[in-house]
């Protein structure tokens, strides 16, 4: 005979589902029903961590230059605004690409917020982990890291807490002397955690012409990463029609090599010679976004060339998250 379930309490007061927190699988679940977490509040929760988000930044200002900041840009900053406007005792809310020591978010002691974008996550959803951390972050003491957790499956995700209409604007620095006020007041642990990232860092920076473009420098070649929004269909047949027609470069020495997959958008890649600075991409950058703009409104089939062009560049892609 299969054993009965334990009996709630009559006259205990019920948790509702959003309130139900979050404890170890084996665990009694806190909503009383006597059964383990895993079997009862905490499948939704199990299931959140494997359901990736493909597109976790869809719907916010910036989806491109947030792919960008995430997967390509060692160093960099945008000022936040949030829905409703910022609470009291917080002047600021600026998202960081990286933060000193791997802290996800950051309360600096005069109660501004530094929220970290290229840590590693605990579910399958990239938004709502931030958007948890940032919560903690705007309620956590002055002068205090915010600590990693698994997040609640119905959580707040970004899009739920930033202003749709506020512009999106990084600023890539050189290094990531942004971290502390005065480098010269940081404790040796975070100044140990600053020298290592500098030396690490690929000289980056944001083209001013176009759209989530960056030109990064390398030992050996640089290279302009350019996250796009269209649909990786559409714009790889866009991109075989201009490669097919010899068009898909951005000037002598110049070559479209392949690219990336990260968070649902397509982030093409050029090879560029060592002496073909941020500068010098500018104006080659802008008359190849016209030749592609009209690439993608063609919707005659491809040609033979533009097929065998199509599958090289499918074969050179790159899948980063």
């Amino acid at each position: 005979m299969a054993k009965k379930r334990p009996q709630t309490k009559a006259g205990k007061q019920q948790l509702k589902d959003s309130e139900i927190p979050v404890v170890g699988a084996r665990e009694p679940c806190p909503c009383g029903s006597g059964r383990r977490y895993k079997a009862c509040h905490g499948r939704a929760a199990a299931q959140a961590v494997t359901e990736l988000v493909q597109r976790p930044f869809e719907g916010l200002a910036g989806e491109c230059d947030w792919v960008a900041l995430r997967e390509l840009v060692p160093a960099a900053t945008v000022e936040l605004t949030l829905k409703g406007g910022l609470p009291e005792a917080v002047p600021s809310v600026t998202l960081a690409t990286v933060l000193p020591m791997a802290w996800p978010a950051l309360r600096r002691d005069d109660g501004s917020v530094l929220l970290a974008l290229q840590n590693d996550t605990s579910s399958g959803d990239l938004s709502r982990d931030l958007a948890d951390t940032l919560q903690r972050a705007l309620e956590t003491e002055p002068g205090s890291p915010v600590a990693a957790r698994r997040v609640p499956a119905d959580g707040p995700r970004l899009q739920d807490l930033l202003d749709p209409e506020a512009a999106f604007e990084p600023v890539v620095h050189s290094g990531f002397e942004f971290w502390v006020p005065g480098a010269e007041n940081a404790t040796p642990e975070v100044s140990a955690s600053l020298e290592r990232a500098n030396e690490a860092a690929i000289p980056t920076t944001m083209l001013t012409g176009v759209d989530a473009a960056y030109w990064c420098e390398t030992p050996e070649k640089n290279h302009l990463r350019w996250v796009m929004p269209h649909p990786e269909e559409q714009l790889l047949d866009a991109l075989a029609r201009l490669h097919a027609a010899g068009t898909s470069s951005l000037g002598e020495g110049t070559r479209l090599v392949g690219s990336f997959r990260a968070h649902g958008l397509m982030v093409p890649v050029w090879d560029l010679p060592s002496a073909m600075g941020a500068e010098e991409c500018e104006k080659p950058a802008a008359e190849l976004a016209e030749r592609l703009a009209q690439a993608l409104a063609s919707d005659a089939p491809l040609s033979a060339d533009e097929r065998r062009a199509r599958g090289g560049l499918t074969n050179r892609q790159v899948t980063l998250s």
